[in-house]
């Protein structure tokens, strides 16, 4: 690729690590960057047997990282973005569940963090490299003069989701090596290479304990009601359901009963029959158009 320089997010996982070798077998200048997401002291452990990014075992996947680029024969930085990733990740994940919402932590650190501080503290210290590479299952296209974000081959593992708050300019730095493979492919390969164990699980939490260690808060008594008010039952805090929430509501009802709706004024829980789970429109904001120029789109104009 001519001298192209890659810099390249390692997890330490799989993916990561065969989208490194993918590239450096494209010709690729190939480096592995590494962001370290929790502080050494963190009040909040997880569980370090479980695989996560953000518990007691993430330092075990960055020490994995550094191994891995070892064996790729690539350099390697550890980046620690770990202030950055409080006051924003989990300060947002917090305010979420607290108001009644439902967050995707991983999606505000790929726009954040992964695709952001850790790319700009890159170059920061030094680091010189014309794109930055995940090991996503996504596919990025150019059409009508924008950079377009598509699914990856593979649609069971597709990760695109996760990476619809990318702007214009880090979809335009960007590489995904994975995009046309299948995971399968991808395990074959690490297989071949002898990077990880056979057994290796992959890690798709965000945090290795149970999310409510996060918000610090205390149990506060409240009300299970359905859509008419009347009262059902009792609750420690509605920040431990979600809405469309089925099972452990600690209820019992003729039919599945649903959340329907989080009150976190009156901290009630409101549910409902399956019926009462339908609805004819959805309120968004914050929305990111990839694909489509935002110029052309009217203000209050319906998107079909």
């Amino acid at each position: 690729m001519g001298g192209k320089r890659v810099l390249v997010g390692m997890s330490g996982g799989i993916d990561s690590s065969v989208a490194a070798y993918i590239l450096r077998q494209q010709g690729y200048d190939v480096s592995g960057i590494t962001m370290r997401i929790r502080k050494p002291d963190s009040k909040h452990s997880g569980n370090s047997e479980k695989n996560s990014c953000f518990s007691a075992s993430s330092e075990l996947n960055i020490e994995k990282a550094v191994q891995i680029c070892s064996a790729l024969g690539i350099p390697h930085r550890i980046v620690d973005v770990s202030d950055l990733f409080e006051r924003t990740v989990l300060e947002n994940f917090k305010s979420e569940y607290l108001n009644g919402r439902t967050p995707n932590p991983c999606v505000m650190c790929n726009q954040m963090i992964k695709f952001g501080a850790m790319v700009d503290l890159a170059r920061k210290t030094g680091l010189e490299f014309d794109y930055f590479a995940t090991g996503h299952y996504a596919r990025i296209e150019r059409k009508n003069g924008r950079f377009a974000l598509l699914k990856g081959k593979d649609e069971i593992k597709d990760q695109s989701y996760f990476l619809y708050r990318l702007s214009q300019k880090q979809l335009s730095q960007t590489l995904f090596p994975l995009g046309d493979f299948t995971k399968e492919e991808i395990r074959k390969t690490d297989a071949e290479l002898g990077l990880h164990p056979s057994e290796q699980k992959e890690s798709q939490d965000f945090y290795g304990g149970h999310y409510t260690e996060l918000l610090d808060v205390q149990p506060q008594e409240g009300e299970i009601v359905d859509t008419d008010g009347r009262v059902l039952g009792h609750h420690n805090g509605m920040w431990n359901y979600t809405v469309g929430q089925r099972k452990g509501l600690g209820i019992s009802a003729p039919y599945p009963l649903y959340v329907i709706d989080l009150d976190p004024v009156l901290n009630r829980v409101v549910v409902g029959y399956e019926e009462k789970t339908e609805n004819s429109f959805v309120t968004a904001d914050n929305i990111n158009i990839v694909s489509l120029d935002p110029d052309s789109i009217e203000n209050g104009k319906k998107m079909e």
